[in-house]
């Protein structure tokens, strides 16, 4: 596939993105008619400098010197005959206008993104579609808490991306995750104010591809509405997600910090009766520390139709300090490995036979058994609902196999979060 790059300037911007670094030609957009007054649209000149740029042979700059210049939507193609660097000295600012644009990066081979600073976008700051060995490096957004739908990063369709040293203060999700995923590295990223570092939702349309290999560690997030999540719609539509592991992460005064969320419908319009088609497997959640603002501070909600399997919660040390009591945690149709501390709640049961169980203390398991949490199922406020905990109507049997199940009555939607 041709490469191809589309970055749509939709708010104030301080840019500075290079593919590969070499000994460069350099076109600088005032030389293209571009003025540094912020009223003349520059959109013409940066497009093409780009085109020349991209014609000429060995590695080339694209220069946005000092000075404010106003830019909309532009389209820049390949394949180039070598590598480009776009260095922004100055300031890019969208006109107020502007109704956004599809891109940013698409179908990028081998790209850096470093040190930019996005300010006051309407929409999502940055969406990369298609990408392969593509790095974020020392990238912030700062947009106000109250802003919609202003994601600071979302990846979807694309390998071995890296987003690191990181500060993203949203309204939306920090880093959101889209179907089709795969060896992605999130590290040492600053999330808040905002929603989540969010894998989904996933489930929701026909034919979308796994999601796999998904690292995040090293990070804090700070005031958040969630923590980290993994969110898939109820009824629809099959996937996967798997190999997927958070870890070395510190919450101060997050919300719901640790979610696995397989009934999200954001808008109360799903099919809530028939459990999620997406297959999640492979999860772990390790060396998390901090403090919450929701006395829930884990919340496993998996699909009782395909439960998930091969999930680890080892060293859990959140605490909440409100009044509804001390730090709980709460799993559902999860094949659960306990290591280490974990807030009260989420109990290994071991399976004797299909009329008796014995619940084992974490610190003396051996590692051998199979086993299942049990305990209520949310009820009216959802998951990520600080009211999800509250008087259960609750219902146990026992299948088959031998593995309890918990039922709830009442509504478990919730509002987008």
């Amino acid at each position: 596939m041709d490469t191809k790059i589309i970055f749509s300037i939709v708010s104030l911007l301080f840019i500075n993105f290079s593919l590969i670094q070499a000994q460069p030609a350099v076109f600088d957009i005032t030389k293209f008619g571009a003025a540094p007054n912020g009223k003349a649209d520059a959109s013409k000149a940066i497009a093409d400098a780009w085109k020349e740029a991209c014609a000429a042979a060995g590695s080339s700059k694209i220069l946005i010197p000092a000075g404010t210049f106003l830019a909309g939507i532009v389209n820049v193609t390949g394949p180039c005959k070598g590598a480009i660097e776009v260095e922004v000295q100055g300031t890019v600012q969208a006109p107020p206008e502007l109704a956004g644009g599809d891109g940013w990066f698409n179908f990028i081979t081998k790209g850096l993104v470093r040190d930019i600073t996005s300010l006051n976008s309407k929409y999502f700051y940055v969406n990369v579609l298609g990408c392969e060995d593509f790095t974020f490096e020392g990238f912030k957004v700062s947009t106000p808490e109250s802003s919609l739908n202003t994601d600071g990063i979302h990846i979807g369709r694309s390998k071995g991306v890296t987003i690191s040293n990181a500060k993203i203060g949203t309204g939306d999700d920090c880093i959101s995750i889209g179907d089709g995923t795969e060896n992605l590295k999130i590290t040492k990223v600053a999330c808040g104010p905002g929603h989540d570092i969010s894998i989904g939702s996933l489930g929701k349309y026909e034919n979308e591809d796994p999601v796999s290999g998904i690292t995040v560690s090293d990070c804090t997030l700070t005031g958040t509405t969630n923590g980290v999540r993994i969110k898939t719609w109820p009824a629809l539509f099959p996937n996967t997600a798997t190999n997927i592991h958070f870890q070395y992460i510190t919450m101060e005064n997050v919300s719901n910090p640790i979610i696995v969320d397989q009934m999200y419908c954001p808008w109360n319009k799903c099919n809530k009766k028939e459990p999620s088609k997406v297959k999640i497997s492979d999860v772990s959640f390790k060396n998390i520390k901090g403090t919450s603002a929701t006395a829930l501070t884990v919340q496993l909600i998996c699909s009782s139709g395909i439960p998930c399997e091969k999930v680890e919660l080892a060293n859990i040390d959140l605490t909440y300090s409100g009044p509804e009591g001390p730090a709980k945690s709460e799993c559902i149709d999860v094949k659960l490995t306990i290591v280490g501390k974990i807030p009260e709640g989420c109990k290994r049961v071991m399976m004797q036979d299909a009329s008796q169980f014995v619940e084992s203390d974490p610190s003396e398991w051996d590692g051998t058994d199979t086993f299942s949490p049990v305990l209520p199922r949310v009820q009216s406020g959802g998951v990520g609902s600080k009211e999800s905990s509250r008087n259960p109507e609750m219902s146990l049997e026992v299948n088959n196999e031998g593995r309890e199940q918990g039922r709830v009555s009442g509504d478990s939607m919730r509002e987008e979060m």
